[in-house]
């Protein structure tokens, strides 16, 4: 596929618009089913806030200078959609049950009583300000008949469901699409990111078992809980890696940029991992003499905002109602799950088993280094998203179209029988003008 051996139509591009990067990611399944990377283009964000486009101006540009990155990887091929994510402290979850109620028990269920089931939800009263995002079924009832995962072909009059609803403001959503569509693009689908971002970095078997996914990001820590292969709960927190760099800044007494090479080259978020006798130099502002920093110091100051995230990420597995049923425990990712020594500081700060999540099992033979870092999860997983959808979109239409070909069928076909017998009734008269019935 890296040859140029691709349509257009077979092009996806993924936009992740976080706080400290602007991503778009362009590719495509090649013929194992693995993720092609065609093209990529990244720039420094400087109009997003937590999540959320706080400049507009700022942002469209970020958004014109990453799309022109990706257009250059794609070698003259155009594109005029892209697959955005959405992430912020705006976004809350709900539970809701729905109930669809058949005429005809002797019809199967199909993916169209799903879907109005489903259509139901968007018809939820919110708060004001507020709109769905997502809403996943997460088990059946079918008269009666408890956790059925998919009634699709099943019988039944009664049609019930529990449903995970996410929602978020409105504005924020309204801001990203303004900034989308100023740079010429059009936005396919919006996705909420830490459900990108599980789809890049999670297997099927920890979905299963039960896991927590915990998307490090510059501006807010995304978390995610899977338990029997479905979406359990889903929350943001508005804190992040730059939260962890501004302690940096007024703990140690530098300057913002000093402080976040501070934190990726020395830091570590366990204090008792460094040696006591290290001292790290930096040059003095205009001037002045250097400035002296004990790493042991450095690593106090990350852990302590390091272990009150993980407060917030433990309190939130808690209200989930999950805690004890996380047999697979937490997987980190995202560009603050490269801090040194996090993984084992979430052990034990969580006693749960931790890994790094790296968005590698997606991707085809021979990817680039630098795209299997955590820090793209989001993309990847937007990139993987956006695939799925297309293809779901596909399989419809032509389903639809064969539905309408076999109505035409069964009709033409009544019509030549009517033909037919009408022939042989005006045959049987020619053949007998006098008969009587």
């Amino acid at each position: 596929m890296k040859d140029g051996n691709f349509r257009k139509s077979d092009v996806t591009v993924a936009l992740d618009i976080g706080t400290t990067k602007v991503c778009a990611i362009a590719g495509c399944k090649n013929a194992h089913g693995k993720l092609e990377i065609l093209g990529m283009g990244k720039v420094n964000s400087e109009g997003v806030l937590r999540g959320v486009v706080s400049n507009i101006e700022k942002t469209v540009n970020a958004i014109a200078q990453a799309t022109e990155g990706v257009r250059q990887g794609l070698g003259g091929i155009g594109f005029d959609s892209v697959h955005v994510g959405i992430a912020g402290q705006h976004i809350k979850s709900l539970q809701h049950r729905g109930l669809l109620v058949r005429h005809n028990d002797h019809l199967e269920i199909s993916q169209d009583d799903i879907d109005k089931l489903i259509g139901d939800m968007f018809k939820l009263v919110l708060p004001p300000g507020d709109k769905i995002l997502h809403v996943i079924p997460q088990e059946y009832t079918v008269d009666n008949e408890q956790g059925i995962i998919d009634p699709i072909g099943m019988s039944g009059v009664r049609l019930e469901a529990n449903f995970h609803i996410i929602t978020g403001q409105i504005t924020a959503s309204n801001n990203i699409y303004r900034c989308v569509e100023r740079t010429g693009l059009r936005v396919a689908n919006m996705t909420l990111e830490p459900i990108a971002s599980a789809m890049a970095v999670l297997s099927e078997e920890e979905k299963e078992a039960g896991v927590a996914l915990v998307d490090i990001g510059g501006g807010t820590t995304d978390i995610t809980i899977f338990q029997d292969g479905i979406i359990r709960h889903t929350a943001v927190l508005p804190f992040g890696g730059n939260a962890i760099t501004r302690d940096v800044k007024d703990g140690c007494n530098v300057m913002i940029h000093q402080a976040e090479k501070l934190k990726v080259r020395f830091g570590s978020a366990l204090a008792q991992e460094v040696f006591d006798n290290r001292i790290i130099s930096i040059p003095g502002v205009r001037g002045r003499d250097h400035k002296e920093i004990s790493e042991k110091n450095l690593a106090r100051i990350i852990q302590a905002r390091a272990e009150e995230i993980l407060d917030y990420v433990v309190w939130e597995i808690r209200r989930s109602g999950y805690e004890r049923k996380l047999i697979a425990g937490i997987v980190l990712t995202g560009g603050g799950a490269l801090l040194r020594h996090i993984e084992k500081l979430t052990e034990y700060h969580t006693g749960m088993n931790t890994r790094l999540g790296l968005p590698i099992d997606q991707l085809a033979h021979g990817y680039s280094e630098n795209i299997s870092s955590p820090v793209y999860a989001t993309a990847i997983g937007l990139l993987l998203k956006g695939i799925e959808d297309r293809d779901r979109g596909r399989i419809r239409e032509e389903q639809k179209h064969t539905a309408a070909r076999n109505d035409e069928d069964q009709s033409n076909e009544q019509n030549r029988w009517y033909e037919n017998l009408f022939k042989k009734t005006r045959e049987w008269f020619d053949a007998d003008p006098d008969a009587e019935f």
